[in-house]
């Protein structure tokens, strides 16, 4: 029996791959005549535009958020391959750790920093002002300034007012940016904040002088009509990033859906590596993009 079969499957084999064997070919769905079937046009393959950008920028977070994943910790060498890896690859900014962890990281922090790099190279901060002269230390390009935008994040996390963060933001963003910085203001769990104070408090950064603002979906919560509801408002304001992880398995569908809305900007990390069930992976940002909708990112 089984030589049977395998003498069936050999034939079939056979005259599927066959040149001169025209017998067995399977005619397309509907009965069409073979011979008929008009073949693909490029307007057939058009694709209605994600954003009207010519090119979207890539922030990695490699270096960053991609070690809160368990069992990833990268010494200071290790990071300074992959950050040349990145800046080689044509990745617009590198966000190269946390300065306020320790003097370990920081120092890490500056090698990545004296590569000269053409990346912009950013360091975590929180709504602090050390960590902001922990990053100065360190000699990095900018902050990437995460501030609480949730009220479960507001006052549980940090045990402060909606008022009171909005006030320190525009403080350390005026800080920040007297010392020379590059400024991101990032809206902790934003995807869970109530979508008037996200924008009053992000649209408080960029009257402050930061370079851009960032919708964060920090606990992977968001599905992509909530990620185009908020951006679509943000982007108003100015330019905007995209901050996701895939805890829903919607990374990168909420990554679409923010483009589509406005943003300009993708954070993301080589394979998709980070905390829970880990970030957008930005190399299928950059393929997904070039390949289905023509626009360039590195």
């Amino acid at each position: 029996m089984v030589r049977r079969i395998e003498e069936v499957a050999s034939r079939r084999l056979a005259a599927k791959f066959s040149d001169d064997n025209d017998s067995g070919a399977r005619p397309p769905r509907g009965g069409t005549d073979p011979e008929t079937t008009a073949e693909p046009t490029d307007s057939l393959l058009t694709r209605t535009p994600l954003t009207d950008l010519d090119e979207v920028q890539l922030l990695d977070t490699t270096l960053r958020d991609g070690e809160q994943m368990p069992g990833v910790s990268l010494t200071p060498g290790e990071k300074v391959d992959v950050a040349r890896e990145l800046d080689a690859a044509g990745v617009h900014l590198v966000e190269a750790g946390s300065a306020c962890t320790s003097e370990g990281e920081r120092e890490a922090i500056r090698r990545v920093a004296d590569e000269d790099l053409d990346a912009t190279v950013t360091s975590f901060a929180r709504g602090v002002k050390r960590d902001v002269d922990h990053a100065l230390d360190c000699g990095v390009d900018g902050v990437n300034l995460v501030v609480p935008a949730s009220d479960k994040h507001v006052e549980t996390k940090v045990g402060s007012t909606r008022d009171e963060v909005v006030e320190t933001t525009v403080e350390l963003v005026e800080y920040a940016k007297e010392h020379g910085l590059w400024v991101e203001v990032l809206g902790e769990d934003g995807s869970r904040a109530d979508l008037d104070y996200l924008e009053r408090l992000l649209g408080a950064g960029l009257d402050a002088g930061a370079d851009r603002i960032c919708y964060c979906d920090t606990v992977g919560a968001a599905d992509p009509e909530r990620t185009a509801e908020v951006v679509s408002r943000l982007a108003d304001r100015g330019p905007t990033s995209l901050h996701t992880h895939d805890d829903l398995g919607f990374g990168l569908a909420n990554v679409h859906a923010g483009l589509a809305a406005g943003a300009d900007t993708v954070h993301g990390t080589v394979l998709g590596v980070g905390e829970r069930a880990g970030n957008v992976a930005l190399e299928e940002v950059a393929i997904a993009l070039c390949e289905s909708y023509d626009v360039d990112t590195v």
